[in-house]
């Protein structure tokens, strides 16, 4: 009995880090709604796999990136990705990459990656870039980035790229995610399907009912 004391108080500690240590997989997309018949199911959290035994080099690779992205748009940038969409052998690994081009004053607007973390590297001219911390701090951490130079944005946060060099620019990045996901903020806030009620955008910017109107006419 005296050994059952010492013991249980062992096995009881060790379930409990046995059930601490558990975790969800991390998603890989908006969502994964849950099903209890499977027959109707379409998706998984990621992508069906191939047989190994059917693979071939051409599921890991990918060629273009080399090829300058088209910049004439309103932002003045382009972002290329490679991912598991472009790259099926990304599945699972948990990695994917992306070119971003900049026409001069280009803007790759403030956005978030819910599922990556970013290594930015500069490929060819001069960007400001930052980020901003979650509520309540909002702290802005900012660097002027030349050639050769690197930068990290941390996973969920608020980051952006502007060229404020004479010239084009370039940039590559590395995420932590094959499939990163981005949310560009003033397109998700001002452009969505269906819009959000200008009551909710007013009292959210203090801002005049007008502007709000204008801002999602924009998107």
């Amino acid at each position: 009995m005296k050994a059952v004391q010492i013991l249980l108080p062992i096995v009881l500690l060790a379930l409990a880090f046995s059930l601490a240590s558990a975790y969800d997989p991390s998603p890989l997309q908006d969502f994964c709604v849950a099903i209890n018949d499977t027959k109707n199911g379409v998706f998984v959290n990621g992508k069906f796999c191939k047989d190994p035994k059917l693979a071939n080099a051409n599921d890991f690779f990918f060629r273009g990136l080399n090829k300058p992205g088209n910049t004439s748009n309103a932002v003045g940038s382009r972002v290329t990705q490679v991912n598991v969409q472009q790259i099926l052998g990304l599945n699972t690994l948990g990695v994917s990459l992306a070119r971003i081009d900049f026409a001069p004053k280009g803007l790759n607007p403030p956005h978030i990656h819910p599922r990556a973390s970013e290594v930015l590297v500069v490929e060819e001219g001069t960007l400001y870039v930052g980020f901003v911390t979650s509520n309540t701090e909002n702290r802005l951490f900012t660097k002027v980035l030349k050639k050769g130079d690197v930068f990290v944005f941390p996973i969920g946060l608020i980051h952006f790229q502007l060229n404020v060099g004479d010239g084009n620019a370039v940039a590559f990045a590395g995420l932590s995610s094959q499939n990163p996901g981005v949310i560009t903020i003033a397109n998700a806030v001002f452009g969505s399907n269906p819009p959000i009620s200008p009551d909710v955008l007013t009292k959210a910017f203090q801002v005049d009912k007008n502007v709000v109107n204008y801002l999602q006419k924009q998107f």
